[in-house]
């Protein structure tokens, strides 16, 4: 009876050895599909790294910048590899990105993303996985990675690249020897800039003679903006940061040469004089909005005694952003401005004059009227509707030709020395549709995903905004045009 015993015993801890190595090398069957459905997969939590897993979750709800990766990776995709294709930046940031956006069958409801940890040293970035980074420094990095593997690209067709020779819009008269004339075009997808990249301009205008400076243009992958200060009993909207952004300062002790000039003309015999110094009015504007637009909020500030100190006030902003008041416009000469007006009566865009944006208070608006839309203060109705944007409820903006939708928000909680990383993110679209735009909204912590609420995502203190342009039929229609060109 005891030999029985123990051989049931033994029998019966090597059947519980088999169910739990079992339910760990596959769980529970009927958990998973639960889980997985109409969620996305989470990723891994390989120490800190919940900047980085916040990061790509944002990005991979960003169809633009997706798109773009897989038409850029087109080019050398098919003559690699796949001991080789890990070595490329946009292979591996493809790859995880479609697999996040459900565009890609897998089978694991946690990814692992430490592939892109190792393609990034081998970019001479080391960043460790124990220590905590920045998601906005991240994002730096990523786009920046990008860019030189862009400009690392051959700008010529390579002699030996015969498919590009035997394409069949090449003509007779491109093909010919490198000595003696110009080699087929290179394909325009490594030319192409990414959906991030944006470009600023810079403005001076002497406050003496109204001379105004040529317009200068800097690049960026991200905007940056720093929250002003709270008025007491009004709420900070994020069309407040954007003001304070390209609002204007002086500038002093300018060398103006309009002023030197007119100095010179009024001196006798030619007498020299010293470069007039005056001062100047600097106003940034968007010249060039990107397609995928990324809005970093400053939440870092300094205490009287050095010590650095975080920002925790909630700053609102909507389901849709209108841009078209910060898009900086050539001035228009004086003697055309009159028939420019006329024209454009109807199409001119609300808050701007003459190129420079106008805060929404000081904007023309109809007698007896007050402005109803501002980008971070709306109505309720408005924040808890549909993906589709109800231009004919706003009259003042019933045309506007930058308009953005809200994609993802990344969030931080904790101070300065310590925290974690959070996304709240739009769930993909459906197979059978998938250029539709999903309503549903997901908010992910490395490897928890769950259903989350627009009113949800709208009250959470965002440390970074990805929005998307949304583009009119009309535009459309220009885009397919441009494209054909």
């Amino acid at each position: 009876r005891y030999k029985a015993m123990r051989n049931w015993g033994v029998l019966g801890g090597v059947a519980a050895a088999v169910a739990a190595g079992m339910y760990v090398l596959w769980g529970p069957i009927a958990e998973r599909k639960r889980r997985r459905k109409g969620l996305v997969p989470g990723l891994l939590n390989l120490g800190n790294t919940c900047f980085m897993n916040s990061l790509l979750q944002g990005l991979s709800s960003c169809p633009s910048f997706i798109k773009w990766l897989e038409e850029f990776t087109a080019q050398y995709k098919k003559d690699q590899n796949q001991s080789t294709e890990h070595q490329y930046l946009s292979l591996t940031l493809l790859h995880l990105l479609r697999a996040l956006s459900c565009q890609e069958v897998t089978e694991d409801d946690v990814l692992d993303a430490s592939c892109l940890l190792e393609v990034l040293r081998m970019y001479r970035w080391q960043i460790s996985s124990f220590e905590e980074q920045d998601a906005h420094e991240l994002f730096h990095v990523l786009t920046s990675s990008l860019e030189d593997e862009r400009d690392r690209q051959p700008r010529v067709t390579h002699l030996f690249d015969v498919h590009s020779l035997e394409q069949p819009e090449m003509i007779q008269k491109q093909i010919r020897c490198r000595t003696r004339g110009s080699l087929p075009p290179v394909s325009s997808h490594w030319k192409s800039q990414h959906p991030f990249h944006g470009r600023l301009t810079s403005n001076m205008v002497c406050k003496h003679c109204e001379h105004q400076s040529p317009v200068r243009y800097d690049t960026f992958d991200s905007l940056s903006l720093s929250i002003p200060a709270a008025v007491w009993g009004h709420p900070m909207t994020l069309d407040h940061c954007l003001h304070h952004f390209i609002s204007s300062e002086s500038v002093k002790g300018v060398v103006c040469d309009n002023c030197t000039k007119i100095q010179a003309e009024g001196t006798l015999n030619g007498q020299s004089i010293e470069n007039q110094r005056t001062t100047f009015v600097k106003q940034l504007k968007l010249g060039k909005l990107p397609q995928c637009l990324c809005i970093h909020l400053q939440r870092l500030s300094w205490s009287n005694q050095g010590t650095p100190l975080k920002r925790h006030e909630h700053v609102q902003f909507n389901e849709f952003l209108i841009m078209d008041i910060y898009k900086y416009r050539i001035p228009v000469h004086k003697s055309s401005q009159n028939e420019l007006n006329q024209k454009n009566a109807e199409v001119t865009t609300p808050g701007t004059k003459d190129g420079v944006a106008v805060k929404p208070s000081d904007a023309e608006q109809p007698s007896g009227t007050k402005p109803l839309f501002m980008n971070g203060a709306c109505s309720s109705s408005f924040l808890m509707s549909s993906g589709t944007f109800p231009l004919a409820a706003f009259p003042e903006c019933s045309s506007p030709v930058y308009l953005y939708r809200l994609m993802a928000v990344v969030v931080h909680h904790g101070d300065m020395h310590s925290g974690h990383f959070v996304t709240y993110r739009r769930s993909p679209p459906s197979p059978k549709n998938p250029l539709s735009v999903s309503s549903q909204w997901l908010w992910i912590s490395d490897d928890t995903v769950r259903k989350a609420s627009l009113q949800e995502v709208l009250s959470s203190s965002a440390y970074l905004l990805f929005y998307e342009r949304v583009h009119s039929r009309v535009q459309h229609q220009s885009l397919e045009l441009r494209a054909e060109e």
